[in-house]
């Protein structure tokens, strides 16, 4: 019986947070912004990854975050210094963003900026390999980042983080030749889970990857023809 009530408590819970995607969806939809959700273990390198990502692509792209963290902002801080707008997230013991703490931060950019403002919003989740995977905070895309240093066999035991992913970044891919890890044992057990998932290994320290990875970024964001054709009738929202 417990375990019976458990169960439709989770399923009440997904729905639920399905509900509040959906509709941050919608929104960014009809404001022509692509959102992308980066999740992985703590230390895989998001918020480097979105260091490199601002520097290069700042000038090119109207970018803004919202970073999450159990606790502190000294993630937001490193990126407020790349002068893009920043939305902190503090989750306390939740160890993943949800679609109603994401529609939180979207109401701060919204009172603060006009929506014609940004066309990318780059969702960094808490530190996880299971929970930010499952719970849809209204994304376009997910992209997970997975560190050589965790070993080949993370895919396997961490399945939904890797099905889920439309691109996996494999990082600190310098690290390779000081490691006992085959890179190919990753990938293939990545594509295991996964057959069609974009995989590009990066090293923020050389690099190595990192065009491959702007160039796949970019790609995500349609034109704006496209965008009109697709807008939601948010009269009911």
């Amino acid at each position: 019986m417990h375990q019976t009530f458990d169960a439709a408590l989770e399923i009440n819970l997904l729905h639920a947070n399905q509900e509040g995607a959906d509709h941050n969806r919608a929104h960014f939809d009809a404001w022509g912004i692509t959102c992308l959700n980066i999740m992985s273990s703590p230390g895989a390198g998001k918020t480097v990854l979105l260091e490199k990502t601002l520097a290069a692509l700042n000038q090119t792209l109207k970018i803004a975050v919202i970073e999450g963290d159990m606790t502190t902002e000294l993630d937001a801080d490193r990126l407020r210094q790349y002068r893009v707008p920043v939305i902190a997230i503090n989750t306390g013991r939740s160890c993943h963003l949800d679609s109603k703490m994401v529609a939180g931060g979207l109401h701060q950019l919204a009172h603060q900026y006009t929506p014609s403002d940004f066309n990318l919003v780059l969702v960094e989740n808490v530190g996880n390999l299971v929970c930010p995977a499952e719970f849809e905070i209204g994304e376009h895309a997910k992209v997970a980042l997975l560190s050589i240093t965790e070993g080949e066999d993370k895919p396997l035991k961490y399945p939904v983080m890797f099905q889920a992913a439309d691109c996996l970044l494999i990082t600190k891919i310098d690290l390779a030749p000081h490691l006992e890890i085959d890179v190919n044992r990753i990938i293939a057990n990545v594509r295991q889970m996964n057959p069609g998932v974009t995989i590009i290994p990066v090293s923020a320290k050389t690099g190595e990857g990192l065009t491959v990875w702007f160039d796949w970024l970019q790609s995500q964001i349609p034109s704006a023809e496209k965008i009109a054709s697709k807008l939601p009738d948010l009269t009911s929202a």
